[in-house]
């Protein structure tokens, strides 16, 4: 699961947070603790730029001071890792599909960051592209 900085600065009479390495996303709200919560979906909201430009999501850069961490949702996550493996190899979606002997509406879906995917189904399509995915407790 990936931990996204994020700033949480004053804005007028609430809270603004944004994330350096994912510009897309902000979001704001009255309270410093309202606006956090609502930092993890403007988080994935962003991530759906990415996979509608089929450009690589930049990781996350090491927490700085008076930066708090945002998590990713892991099933969020796994599929930025699959994404972005994708385009380093320049594959496109046909093309694993192929690979995974698949229809290609199944990639579709498993590119769709609102589609529940089991994580065997991300795990398989690493694989198809040569990787493997390994998750751990930190």
């Amino acid at each position: 699961m990936f931990s996204y900085p994020a700033k949480i600065a004053r804005d007028g009479d609430g809270y603004v947070v944004s994330f350096p390495d994912i510009p897309e996303a902000l979001t704001g709200a009255k309270s410093r603790s309202k606006a956090l919560d609502l930092a993890a979906d403007a988080l994935t909201t962003a991530m759906d730029f990415y996979f509608e430009d089929r450009r690589p999501v930049p990781y996350p850069s090491p927490l700085k001071r008076g930066q708090v961490a945002v998590d990713l949702p892991a099933s969020v996550s796994a599929k930025v890792l699959l994404l972005n493996e994708m385009i380093a190899q320049g594959t496109r979606p046909a093309d694993l599909a192929r690979r995974m002997a698949a229809r290609p509406q199944e990639v579709t879906r498993l590119m769709d960051l609102h589609h529940p995917t089991k994580i065997d189904t991300v795990a398989a399509a690493l694989r198809a592209l040569g990787k493997r995915l390994e998750l751990c407790v930190v």
